[in-house]
């Protein structure tokens, strides 16, 4: 089937941050259990202060009785005990809440951490589930540094988002009772407090627009940076040939005072709006103060209700604030959605909160082991045909009109100048890369989508700069491979004396990429992981660029030895190309010849020019 040309990414559009809630909504029935839960228990610890005011109110209450009994002459032990032990009573109550308090937050806490770590795995998995396997060639819109912040800092706040619903009805519940209660004192002062809290929800809902931009650019400018920092880490001793430190210093400050300049303009903003609210505690006391003392001294408010008033209003003006916070926390998150769904650019917009297995207190079951090459699952290779493969670059350079076949055990050689687009053949083949037009076939039945077909068993991999992962040899070898296949795919790569002279032998740590290992072991230890794929066809790039001529020649050598591997291999050195079926010479984007060496030694004056280059190596 002709591959499509790929569009260009586009905008997650506005409106995504229209549909937060609907996203969020998924997360909260994820696990509807702990979510109601997490429910129960936060409404109870926010709501459990407006009991602790009542028996406050009442000890007062019916100490004022008493001592009003006193005062007008009339205490007698028979109307004055009840008075004291129902006060006692309220101590007990308030007691009695206070301590239950502390045991429901307790629950409440251990609930939150864990629904809050669920949902972050859950929100996690689904993202790099998606990149790894989604259909199509693609290319991350940002650098792997960028991305790292996407992971890391909006995931925490589309996860850190549950915590406004799963406050937010026990904060609600605790409003609806104080405005209540007061009302009933004294609905003028109710009124006279409340207002300028309902001013303040406002303000926040009118600042919207300039939290979320400010919060944007806070996110880019810190990708920037992680961005530079990766990017400078992985060049160190290119920078330090060319002696640029000081230019990466200085440019790494630039980049670090742009970053302090977003990052403070969003701590600003969010301050001034925690700063409002939290000054809005303080006028609506002072009100109280200013109109509930003429009322205690005229008698329309007693001692009791004003205690009522001061004990529920700071906890009330602080929830009027934190809606005004979940409102800004609700564009923030929406944000977070929007740079989360350009990361995985063309998935569905619910992808990142689709429901699927996470193991936090567990392993996770056994990966069923990938079919062996060769059986009919796996379909196996007769012949791969590519026509008319096309793939350019933004530059207008990269592969023109590709056509060729591979048939089962042969081993062909694509060979050409640099930039004559041999890595792109393969990265366009494989569905590496977005390709503009062309077909490739396995067996006469069109591949709809390379990139997740020509995988083992079908296909394997080793790129011309392999990344390893930060554990011992012997897992990057394995992969999940099964242990089995280790120590042949070891030998065949060539690797087993290096192996004996690790002081670990397979179980040493290799480093970040690998970084413990000289070259040409990272070269043959990602041949070795390609190796136990046991697949049908070996796709190569360039190996021999960190090998010398004889390693490359052994590696070969027992390769066709010990196996009937079907290999497409880039590469210029002699050890490979004396040993190909047949040659594909690339000069400027296309496929200008075919055939075995001698063929084109013959008629070609560009493969004598490459031959005599090598200098007679292998």
């Amino acid at each position: 089937m002709t591959t499509a040309p790929q569009p260009a990414i586009q905008p997650i559009p506005q409106s995504i941050s229209d549909k937060t809630f609907a996203l969020s909504k998924r997360l909260f029935v994820y696990k509807p259990g702990l979510f109601a839960f997490n429910l129960l228990m936060w409404t109870m610890v926010h709501a459990s202060p407006a009991l602790l005011t009542l028996a406050i109110s009442g000890v007062f209450r019916e100490l004022e009785a008493a001592d009003k009994l006193r005062l007008a002459g009339t205490s007698t032990s028979g109307n004055i005990e009840p008075l004291i032990a129902a006060a006692w009573v309220a101590v007990g109550w308030f007691a009695f809440v206070r301590v239950s308090r502390f045991g429901i937050f307790y629950g409440a806490f251990r609930a939150w951490i864990e629904l809050w770590y669920t949902l972050d795995a859950l929100v996690r998995r689904n993202m790099l589930g998606y990149l790894l396997t989604a259909r199509r060639a693609r290319r991350l819109p940002d650098t792997p540094a960028e991305s790292v912040t996407r992971f890391r800092d909006d995931v925490d706040d589309v996860a850190g988002y549950t915590e406004v619903w799963v406050d937010g009805w026990g904060i609600l519940a605790f409003s609806i009772i104080a405005i209540a209660l007061m009302a009933q004192i004294d609905p003028l002062i109710t009124a006279l407090v409340c207002a300028p809290l309902l001013l303040m929800v406002l303000f926040v809902q009118r600042l919207s627009p300039i939290i979320r931009s400010y919060r944007r650019r806070m996110r880019e400018a810190t990708g920037r940076v992680t961005d530079f920092i990766g990017e400078t880490f992985g060049a160190v001793s290119a920078v330090k040939l060319a002696a640029r430190e000081g230019q990466m210093v200085s440019h790494l400050v630039k980049l670090g005072e742009v970053r302090r300049s977003a990052a403070l303009r969003d701590v600003l903003l969010t301050e001034l709006i925690r700063g409002v609210n939290t000054n809005m505690v303080n006028i609506a006391v002072g009100l109280v103060l200013l109109l509930g003392a003429n009322k205690i001294r005229g008698g329309a408010l007693d001692v009791a209700d004003f205690v009522l008033f001061i004990g529920l209003l700071p906890r009330l003006t602080g929830s009027m604030g934190f809606f005004g916070d979940a409102i800004a926390r609700h564009r923030r998150t929406g944000v977070s959605y929007d740079r989360m769904n350009r990361l995985l650019q063309d998935a569905p917009r619910d992808q990142t909160v689709q429901h699927h297995p996470v193991y936090l207190h567990a392993d996770p079951p056994e990966v069923a082991p990938l079919p062996a090459a060769g059986t009919a699952e796996a379909q196996p290779l007769e012949e791969l045909r590519v026509d008319g493969l096309t793939a350019l670059h933004p530059s207008g350079m990269g592969l023109r009109d590709a056509s060729f076949s591979v048939r089962r055990g042969e081993f062909v050689v694509v060979t050409g100048r640099i930039g004559s687009g041999k890595t792109t053949l393969l990265r366009a083949l494989l569905g590496l890369i977005p390709t503009d037009s062309g077909t490739v076939s396995w067996n006469g039945q069109p591949v709809e989508d390379p990139a997740s077909f020509l995988v083992p068993p079908r296909s394997a991999y080793t790129a011309q700069i392999p990344n390893l992962f930060s554990d011992s040899l012997r897992e990057n070898v394995l992969s999940g491979s099964a242990p089995d296949r280790l120590s042949r795919a070891v030998r065949l790569a060539v690797l087993e004396p290096d192996v004996q002279q690790l002081g670990s032998g397979l179980e040493t740590p290799v480093g970040a990429r690998g970084v413990k290992l000289s070259g040409g072991q990272v070269q043959r230890a990602a041949v070795a992981r390609m190796l136990a794929r046991d697949a049908d066809l070996l796709v190569f790039d360039d190996v021999s660029s960190a090998l010398d001529a004889r390693t490359e020649a052994v590696l070969w050598d027992g390769l066709f030895a010990e196996t009937d591997a079907t290999c497409l291999v880039v590469s210029h050195r002699r050890a490979a190309l004396t040993r190909a079926d047949r040659i594909l010479l690339l000069e400027g984007g296309r496929i200008t010849d075919e055939g075995t060496l001698a063929e084109l030694l013959e008629r070609s004056a560009e493969m004598r020019a490459l031959w005599a280059e090598d200098g007679g190596e292998g």
